[in-house]
């Protein structure tokens, strides 16, 4: 599949190729409101069912148990050569599984996992906790981000910066050795960074982290909740202590740490290729809006991993647009509203990990487009 930057959908691969992948989403204000779009929509896209979305946590956990149970049942009894193939294969695909499961806790923390604010939470709480996220730290600076996409001054995460502002020895990193010291960085150690120190993340006027609860990303409301969260992550840290003494470190790095990794990896990666696009722009406080900030993201290709991610890779847009919306539904409201958005829907079927490293060399800052009155609006550049 080729690299489209605007376009309402695959098309051929021919067709996809000849498109120029740096032909921009318009800027201006759309020509219809958030509800034109929502009426687009068939009002059951946004019925949430306890008993479906309970479905996919339980099929999604007994395929984790299922790979866990081979792994320790068989991998070892496999002669060398075989053994050494199979763990990588475990790890892959055990961490493919697991990131959905965090995408599902994902949707209990926008509230479109049932009709149920309780349940949201308590099921998000034990599944992020499971997987090292604080539950609703995340939450609340993830909503902070829906409610300021796009923006440079007051979105979350993945904000890019100025060209004055990009660090020193980025221009020497802008090489192919650099560009993969910086993608294994990114992926590895990307989201433990982005949680403890906010690298990556908005800046503020004090030190921010999202196990603080009286850091600055948090209000007065919000703070005992981060307690609440620490506790979980405290708890898993404990229960993952008494299985490190039980069964030693090595087990529990190659059932459980390894495949983390790769969940870590790519949320870090689904998040920086739905936000990052030498088509996408970012606006400043005189042109921000809410609309053309949700606009300012885009759909991914990752084959038969969307099905696996639960579709947050090819159904961002319509996300942004419509939070609380399970994910079930958003394949065909995405279907819906394509019409409605025209060119302002981003699709990109370029493979993903190509798109990593296209995106790692041409997307290195924003800047204005020189001479023109559209100073508020950024594009991404690459040239130092």
């Amino acid at each position: 599949m080729g690299a489209g930057g605007r376009m309402s959908g695959p098309t051929t691969k021919d067709e996809q190729q000849k498109k120029n992948h740096i032909q921009r989403v318009p800027y201006a204000k759309p020509p219809f409101t958030l509800g034109d779009i929502k009426k687009a929509i068939p009002p059951h896209c946004f019925q949430r069912s306890l008993s479906r979305s309970f479905s996919y946590v339980v099929y999604d956990l007994i395929i984790v148990l299922l790979l866990y149970y081979i792994a320790t049942t068989y991998i070892q009894t496999l002669p060398s050569p075989y053994r050494y193939l199979a763990w990588p294969v475990y790890w892959v695909l055990q961490g493919c599984v697991c990131t959905g499961v965090w995408v599902v806790a994902h949707e209990c923390g926008h509230h479109a996992f049932s009709d149920y604010q309780w349940v949201d939470d308590t099921v998000g709480l034990i599944l992020h906790s499971a997987l090292l996220v604080p539950y609703f730290s995340w939450k609340y600076s993830h909503r902070r981000h829906h409610s300021n996409t796009g923006s440079l001054e007051r979105d979350e995460v993945f904000v890019p910066k100025q060209k004055g502002k990009v660090p020193w020895h980025s221009k020497y990193l802008n090489n192919p050795l650099g560009r993969v010291v910086t993608l294994v960085v990114t992926l590895t150690l990307g989201w433990p960074l982005y949680l403890a120190f906010n690298v990556s993340g908005r800046p503020y006027d004090r030190f921010a982290c999202h196990y603080d609860p009286y850091g600055p990303i948090y209000n007065d409301r919000e703070r005992f909740q981060i307690f609440i969260s620490d506790a979980g992550i405290i708890a898993a840290l404990y229960a993952l202590y008494r299985i490190a003494l039980a069964r030693g470190l090595t087990w529990l790095i190659c059932i459980y740490g390894v495949p983390l990794l790769i969940v870590n990896g790519f949320l870090v990666l689904i998040t920086y290729l739905q936000h990052t696009h030498p088509s996408l722009p970012h606006y400043d406080s005189s042109e921000w809006d809410w609309l053309r900030g949700a606009l300012a993201t885009i759909d991914r290709d990752y084959g038969v991993l969307n099905k696996v991610f639960h579709n947050i890779t090819d159904t961002h847009v319509a996300h942004h647009l419509f939070s609380t919306m399970p994910h079930y539904h958003a394949m065909e409201a995405t279907k819906a509203i394509k019409p409605i958005l025209g060119q302002y829907y981003q699709f990109d079927g370029m493979p993903f990990y190509k798109a990593m490293w296209r995106e790692a060399k041409e997307c290195l800052y924003v800047e204005p487009d020189e001479g023109t009155p559209d100073k508020g609006v950024f594009w991404y550049k690459n040239k130092f």
